[in-house]
């Protein structure tokens, strides 16, 4: 702790050497991953003996090689990066137990293929699929009581600003709503309570900020960038509808929420509205930027707002020039050091954290000075400001032990620190005697975000902490130029940082939550009456002809399908419906058609379909693909297309 305390001792006199050091690397375009000494030793408890022994004990959520059929402790819901997915992890073993495919089109269970999925996924007027690729960034899941309450996961696509809704139930995609009027859409948090009404404690909508400024409406000839904006827009948590947005000053990073549901939050970089990176650094602050909830839909329902382009979103002005009035104002501007990468929630419900990224400070806001100001009771949002200190290079994103620490990720570092909250206050408000830094622990390489067991809800427990690096270099197997990242567990039982395992991933994952199993009641088996066009019964399957339209209507029961097989004629428009009538557990059907491009799976009770034209003659062997019986291999139907 010597280290720990010179370090705090000597806060104020680094702060400004740091500060110039971040502008001139950030200025002269650092390559950071050069930053990385891949000789680096691991600090502290980190060593073999210390990793070992808190394995032995079962670490802080359980042993990271569990034996064989024990169950993980925790859930953790990953996004899966360009590959347009969510992935579901068990946690402490890092085992990737599934992939819930959300905004890009997956083979294995036929996701953009079949017609259930393009409906969800969203097509042209010719049938085919609007996108084909995705940038996932942040998943979250919805609450009751400020915990997660096992309804609902949401996840972005920043590249076409969609927000995908997952059902926790099935651990599947059912909606996906493009925003409006926006590009870049990066960060999202759902609420946790209604702003007016107190028994609605659970969450009703789902924010998401815009990162990339442009011009309302869209239209070339104002590439200046003096008429730019970003927008902050509610989604519906049931309907998955854009309720309102609200335009603002400066792009959005990342969200947050308050558990009274007051308040909503977006950390800003490039407040300078700046069109070239260069441009937006030139400040030294920024901003977290907080939206009144209750009186932005009260605007929206007196309506005082705009619409832009086809959208018939009603936008609200949110920008600093109309809400200079803390008593009427829709927003409050709060000044943070500049181009902060986070903010998060504590799980006291007292304040936000945004970390600095160009300054090497955490600062925290106290969220009932914020609601004091827009009562009119403090003279600036900046008086909400209770702690700015000093946490290391690169600071990005925090994570809560519900002990009072936070855990932030130093990108430059390539350290998680340990800090203490309220300790941090003192210091902000002079005690230099107080010791908020508790801990460092060296991670492998520059880490990104990072999250506990139930970080950011009432329940946060303190066990078990992933990072995501950003580069892995010396720690796996090489595998040609495209490195994996690697995701380290970290165990935060005790006073000291253990780091528990490595796990390579394939690039580029973002964020993630980490929920007690208990939360979740995942359905083995789906109702047929969830499914319009399911049958019920084999003997209504067959051959239903419409002139050229064709329905094809079968059933699968181990180890057999229930047409033998099936004609039809060239240049038939053909819809094929399955229905999985086995309603055992994990007994899974799939249907492929050679040279058709067909390929799909049915749970058990659940019904798909897909629809194509039979525009090739022959005999094409129908056959399951997902492996369901001693007879697998024997399960097909014959489709016959007639010249």
């Amino acid at each position: 702790m010597k280290d720990v305390d010179k370090k705090n001792e000597g806060e104020e006199l680094g702060v400004m050497a740091r500060r110039r050091f971040m502008n001139s690397a950030a200025l002269a375009g650092l390559s950071i991953g050069a930053i990385a000494c891949t000789d680096k030793a691991a600090t502290g408890a980190a060593g073999p003996a210390a990793s070992s022994a808190a394995v032995a004990h079962g670490g802080g959520g359980g042993a990271v090689h569990l034996k064989p059929g024990e169950l993980d402790t925790y859930y953790g819901l990953w996004s899966g990066g360009h590959t347009g997915d969510m992935r579901v992890l068990g946690l402490p073993s890092g085992r990737e137990i599934t992939r819930i495919p959300c905004f890009v089109p997956d083979a294995l269970v036929g996701w953009g293929i079949t017609n259930e999925s393009k409906k969800v996924m969203g097509t042209k007027a010719d049938g085919s699929l609007k996108y084909t690729v995705a940038d996932t960034h942040h998943t979250h899941a919805s609450y009751k009581d400020g915990n997660y309450d096992g309804r609902y996961a949401w996840i972005n696509d920043k590249i076409n600003s969609r927000i995908a809704r997952i059902r926790l139930d099935y651990f599947v995609c059912d909606k996906i709503t493009e925003l409006p009027n926006v590009q870049g859409f990066h960060g999202i948090f759902p609420d946790k309570a209604d702003p007016v009404d107190p028994k609605i404690n659970y969450t009703t909508r789902v924010f998401c900020g815009a990162e990339f400024s442009i011009p309302l409406p869209n239209t070339v000839g104002t590439e200046d960038g003096t008429k730019y904006h970003s927008l902050f827009t509610c989604v519906d948590a049931e309907s998955m509808e854009v309720r309102w947005q609200v335009l603002i000053d400066g792009n959005c990073d990342l969200t947050a929420t308050s558990y009274d549901g007051k308040l909503a939050a977006t950390n800003q970089y490039n407040t300078e509205m700046g069109v070239h990176y260069e441009d937006m650094m030139s400040a030294e602050r920024d901003a977290c930027l907080f939206f009144n909830i209750a009186r932005i839909e009260e605007a929206v329902k007196a309506g005082k707002f705009k619409t832009y382009g086809d959208s018939k979103v009603p936008v609200v002005d949110g920008t600093r020039e109309s809400n200079k009035d803390a008593k009427t104002a829709l927003t409050a501007y709060v000044s943070v050091p500049k181009n902060p990468h986070g903010v998060n929630a504590s799980p006291d419900a007292k304040y936000f954290i945004c970390a600095g990224k160009l300054s090497p400070t955490g600062t925290v806001i106290e969220l009932a000075k914020v609601l004091e100001y827009f009562e009119g009771k403090l003279e600036s949002p900046d008086k909400a400001i209770v702690a700015e200190v000093e946490l290391g290079l690169g600071p990005l994103h925090t994570a809560f032990d519900g002990r009072g620490n936070a855990y932030t990720t130093l990108f430059l570092d390539s350290q998680v620190v340990k800090w203490n909250v309220e300790a941090a206050i003192k210091f902000h408000a002079g005690d230099k005697s107080a010791k908020y830094v508790v801990d460092r622990l060296d991670v492998q390489y520059q880490p990104g975000h990072l999250n506990a067991s139930q970080s950011e809800t009432r329940a946060a427990d303190g066990k078990i902490l992933a990072v995501g690096c950003k580069f892995s270099k010396d720690r796996f197997l090489p595998v040609g130029p495209l490195h994996p990242e690697n995701e380290q567990l970290i165990d935060i039982s005790g006073e000291k940082m253990v780091l528990l395992a490595d796990h390579p991933v394939r690039g580029e994952p973002h964020d993630f939550i980490i929920f007690k199993r208990d939360l979740l009641k995942p359905k083995q088996v789906y109702a047929l009456d969830d499914f319009p066009l399911a049958i019920k019964d084999p003997k209504e399957t067959g051959v239903f002809r419409n002139g050229k339209k064709v329905t094809v209507k079968i059933t699968s029961q181990a180890p057999a399908f229930s047409l033998r097989e099936f004609k039809l004629k060239k240049g038939d428009e053909v819809t094929l419906i399955l229905t999985n009538l086995d309603k055992i557990e994990d007994l899974t059907h799939g249907f492929a058609i050679p040279k058709y491009n067909v390929n799909f799976i049915v749970n058990p009770l659940e019904t798909a379909s897909v629809s194509f034209i039979a525009d090739k003659p022959g005999v094409f062997w129908c056959y399951c693909t997902h492996f369901c019986h001693a007879l697998h291999l024997e399960m097909r139907t014959r489709m016959i297309v007639e010249a």
